[in-house]
């Protein structure tokens, strides 16, 4: 019952934070920058700015689905900010060129988050499937549950690592668009507001994440002090 108590509450919780985004993202992007640049000519700017040449920033489908992949060198902006002029945009853009400035620097969580990522992909793809085959069959093989604790445990630090680094290139966002006049007084404090909504998704989804392994590490506990 404590377990479903908590589920239901984080699941409303980013609820609530994912559609407290989505909402500053529409108010945001309704205001343009007073100079006019696209999501696309400040990802370039600021990678520029930063001596960064070899990555190309490029448009890609979908909603919010802006990203940094380290593996082609790629900024991939979401159309809504590649080719919007808007505060919203400029912020998005500028946060994912601040993950290409963290790796040109080999900013030490996001190498850490990156060599992760193979053995997350391969967790986040079994861990159900072995933690449901460890509470179905818990008193012949309690060692698959334990399995399926580690797995979770692995996406777990994942999403605690990528705190720091989504924080981080918020923060070198910020400073940049500031520093480079992107931003001024009137802009400025928006652009802080969207991302500190973004990061909040990241904070809960770590949080709830947490909440989880310790419930799962509970029921295993439980279940061998009744052996």
């Amino acid at each position: 019952m404590g377990y479903w108590v908590i589920f239901i509450g984080f699941a409303l919780l980013s609820w609530i934070v994912s559609r407290n985004l989505k909402n500053k993202f529409e108010k945001y992007s309704k205001i343009p920058l007073p100079n006019g640049m696209t999501g696309k000519d400040v990802a370039e700017k600021m990678l520029h700015d930063n001596g960064i040449y070899d990555v190309k920033v490029i448009s890609t489908p979908g909603h919010l689905t802006d990203h940094y992949n380290p593996a082609n060198q790629t900024v991939n902006l979401s159309e809504s900010v590649y080719y919007s002029n808007s505060i919203a945009a400029a912020a998005v853009a500028a946060h994912e060129c601040g993950h290409a400035v963290q790796h040109a620097t080999a900013y030490g969580p996001l190498k850490m988050r990156s060599a992760l990522v193979p053995m997350v992909s391969f967790a986040s793809q079994w861990v159900q499937w072995v933690i449901l085959g460890g509470l179905i069959f818990f008193k012949t093989f309690p060692q698959l549950l334990l399995i399926g604790i580690i797995l979770f445990a692995a996406t777990t630090l994942f999403s605690f690592i990528t705190l720091p680094v989504e924080i981080n290139a918020s923060q070198r966002a910020l400073a940049w668009l500031s520093n480079a006049g992107i931003t001024n007084v009137a802009t400025h404090d928006k652009a802080q507001d969207a991302l500190k909504s973004a990061a909040y998704t990241y904070v809960v989804a770590a949080l709830g994440s947490l909440a989880t392994l310790m419930y799962y590490i509970m029921m295993y506990m439980g279940g061998r002090s009744r052996d």
